[in-house]
C-alpha cells in the first residue's frame, strides 16, 4: 500500500528550519483556552408524549418486532478497516511503540505530517454491493440490520451538513447510511444506526500528542493543528478523561449531530457506545433518547415501533446491551449483545470464529430474553472474506431447520440446564458447551429444548422435566425433532425425560426438540 502524503520517515534527521515548520502551525494552539459553552445547551425534542427524564421514559415498552427478531447482523465498518489492522487503529497510531503506530509509520508515514485525515480518502468501498450482502443477511436469518453511523474516529457514513468529514465527501462519496438503509427496507427488515460518537471527545486526544523520543520528539501530530480540529477535536481541558466528555460544548456538538442522524434517516433502532450519553441521568443523553421515541410515533403513524440500545441498565426505559458478553439469566426487560465473528474492524491477524459459536450464542441469548446483534467483518473495500460468505450459508441451513425455536419465541420459567452456566457480563462470551447444555424457549403452549450439540449417545437426557408427584404438571404428550418427520421414542422418570434421537445424525451444531403437554415446569 502507497505512503500517504510526503512527510519523512522516522529515521530521518530534521534542520531547525524543518522542525520550526512543523511546529509552527500548532505554536498557539497550546495556549488555546475552549471554555464552556457561552449560552445554555439546546436540545430540542421532537413533540410528543417523552421528554429528556428517566421519568418520562418509564412509559416505553419494547416494541414486539424487537422481541420477535432475536438475531441482527451489524456493518462494523468504515475507514478504519484500511489498515487492515482491526479495531481502534486511529487511535493507536498516534500512541508511540504500539503495533499501530509502527504499522503507520513503516507504511503511511509520521503522523506529525501523515495522519488520520490521510487514511480516510484511501477507503473506496469500490465492491461493496449493499443489495447483495442484504439479500444473504436475510437468508443466513437476520431480522433486523445496523449499520455503522460514526466511530470514535469522527467520521461521518452519512451525508451530513454539520460535517464535513463525511462519506459523501471523502472516500466512498456515497450516503454509506442511507445505501444501507434502502437494502434493508428492499428487505424488509428493520434498519438502526450505531453512533459512537459521544466517546471520540477524549477518545481522540492521543491524536494531539507528539513522539517522546526519537528525531521527531515533541513535534506535535497532525491533530494538534487547529486547522484539523474539526476531524480530532479541540484540545480537552484538564482532567476530561472520561469516556464521555463533561465539556458542554462538546455535548452540544454531539446533540446535534446525533439529532440530524435520527431526523434525516428515521432509524428503527439507536445504537450508543456506552451508556445512557453524557451520564445516567444526563438531559443530553436522555433528550436524544426522547427525540429518537417521538419522531419514531409521528413517521409510524402513532405506534412507538423504535429501540434505543445502551451499555447500562434500563429499568425498560430502553434495551441494555452487552458487547462481548451475555446475561447471566433471565432478564424480564429485553436486552441485546454485540459481538463479532472477529475483530470489530477487519484484521488480517485474526481468525473467525466458527459457526457453532454464533449458533450457540444465538440460542442461549434467546432463552434468557435476549437478541443478538452479530458483526459481519467486511474488508475495506465492502466485500467478504470467502470463509465468511461460507460461514453465513452455513448460518443459513441452521436456521431454515432451527429458526422455529428462536424466532417469535419468549423465555420458558428458567433458561437452561448443563454444565455451562454462565455469570453474565461485558467481555464474558467464549464458552465450550456441549449436547448436555441445553436452553429452553417458549411458542404459546410449545415448549422447546435446544441441546448444543448432537449427543454421542443418541439421546437428550432433561431434568427440567422429569415427573413429579404434583398430577397433571409435566405430562408430555409429544416430542418432535425439528427439522426429521419420523417419530421419537421418550421416556419420562421421576429423574428426567430421556428422548431417543434418530441414528442418523441431523446435524452437529444442535438438537432442537418441539415438546408439547400439560402444564409444562421446571421440575423442582
Amino acid at each position: 500500500m502507497p505512503r500517504v502524503g510526503s512527510g519523512q520517515r522516522s529515521g530521518q534527521k530534521y534542520s531547525p528550519m524543518q522542525l520550526k515548520s512543523l511546529l509552527f502551525p500548532f505554536l498557539f494552539s497550546a495556549v488555546f483556552a475552549t471554555g464552556a459553552l457561552a449560552e445554555p445547551l439546546n436540545l430540542p425534542v421532537a413533540p410528543g408524549p417523552y421528554a429528556g427524564t428517566l421519568e418520562s421514559l418509564t412509559n416505553y415498552a419494547c416494541p414486539d418486532w424487537f422481541r420477535d427478531a432475536k438475531f441482527g447482523i451489524w456493518a462494523h465498518w468504515g475507514p478504519q478497516a484500511v489498515p487492515e489492522e482491526g479495531d481502534w487503529y486511529a487511535r493507536k497510531m498516534y500512541q508511540q511503540g504500539s503495533p499501530d503506530y509502527n504499522d503507520h509509520l513503516a507504511r503511511f508515514g509520521h503522523p506529525s505530517t501523515n495522519g488520520w485525515k490521510d487514511i480516510i480518502p484511501l477507503w473506496k468501498a469500490e465492491k461493496w454491493d449493499p443489495e447483495k450482502l442484504m439479500a444473504l443477511y436475510k437468508q443466513a436469518g437476520a431480522k433486523y440490520f445496523v449499520s455503522m453511523g460514526s466511530h470514535h474516529d469522527d467520521f461521518f457514513l452519512w451525508n451530513s451538513p454539520l460535517h464535513k468529514w463525511n462519506a459523501v465527501n471523502y472516500g466512498p462519496h456515497r450516503d454509506v447510511v442511507a445505501d444501507w438503509q434502502k437494502a434493508a427496507k428492499a428487505n424488509g427488515l428493520p434498519f438502526g444506526v450505531s453512533e459512537h460518537l459521544g466517546a471520540s471527545f477524549t477518545w481522540f486526544q492521543d491524536a494531539h500528542k507528539s513522539d517522546k523520543t526519537g528525531p521527531l520528539a515533541g513535534v506535535p501530530y497532525d491533530g494538534a493543528n487547529s486547522n484539523n480540529w474539526d476531524l480530532y477535536h479541540f484540545p480537552a481541558e484538564p482532567g476530561d478523561t472520561k469516556w464521555y466528555s463533561n465539556n458542554p460544548r462538546w455535548q452540544q456538538q454531539w446533540y446535534d449531530e446525533i439529532k440530524q442522524l435520527v431526523d434525516n434517516y428515521h432509524p428503527d433502532l439507536l445504537y450508543s457506545d456506552g451508556g445512557v450519553a453524557f451520564g445516567a441521568d444526563s438531559v443530553v443523553g436522555l433528550s436524544q433518547i426522547a427525540n429518537l421515541y417521538n419522531d419514531n410515533l409521528a413517521h409510524n403513524g402513532g405506534k412507538l415501533t423504535a429501540v434505543y440500545n445502551c451499555k447500562q441498565e434500563s429499568g425498560g426505559r430502553w434495551v441494555r446491551d452487552y458487547e462481548r458478553g451475555v446475561g447471566g439469566g433471565i432478564d424480564p426487560y429485553p436486552w441485546q449483545t454485540d459481538t463479532s465473528i472477529g475483530d470489530w474492524f477487519y484484521n488480517k491477524h485474526w481468525k473467525y470464529q466458527p459457526v457453532s459459536w454464533i449458533v450457540h450464542m444465538l440460542v442461549d441469548i434467546t432463552s434468557k430474553n435476549g437478541n443478538l446483534l452479530l458483526n459481519v467483518v467486511l474488508r475495506p473495500d465492502g466485500s467478504l472474506d470467502p470463509e465468511v460468505e461460507t460461514m453465513l450459508h452455513e448460518l443459513a441451513d441452521w436456521t431454515a431447520v432451527n429458526g422455529e425455536a428462536i424466532y417469535g419465541t419468549r423465555p420458558w420459567l428458567v433458561y437452561g440446564e448443563g454444565e455451562v452456566q454462565a455469570k453474565g457480563g461485558a467481555f464474558k462470551e467464549n464458552f465450550k458447551y456441549s449436547a448436555k447444555d441445553i436452553r429452553f424457549t417458549t411458542k404459546g403452549a410449545t415448549l422447546y429444548a435446544i441441546a448444543l450439540g448432537w449427543p454421542d449417545d443418541g439421546k437428550v437426557v432433561i431434568r427440567a422435566l422429569a415427573k413429579t408427584a404434583d398430577a397433571g404438571v409435566n405430562e408430555i404428550e409429544s416430542v418432535e425433532l425439528l427439522g426429521y418427520d419420523g417419530k421419537l421414542k421418550f421416556t419420562q422418570t421421576a429423574d428426567a425425560l430421556t428422548v431417543e434421537l434418530p441414528d442418523k445424525k441431523r446435524g452437529d451444531l444442535t438438537c432442537s426438540l418441539r415438546i408439547t403437554g400439560s402444564s409444562l415446569k421446571p421440575a423442582k
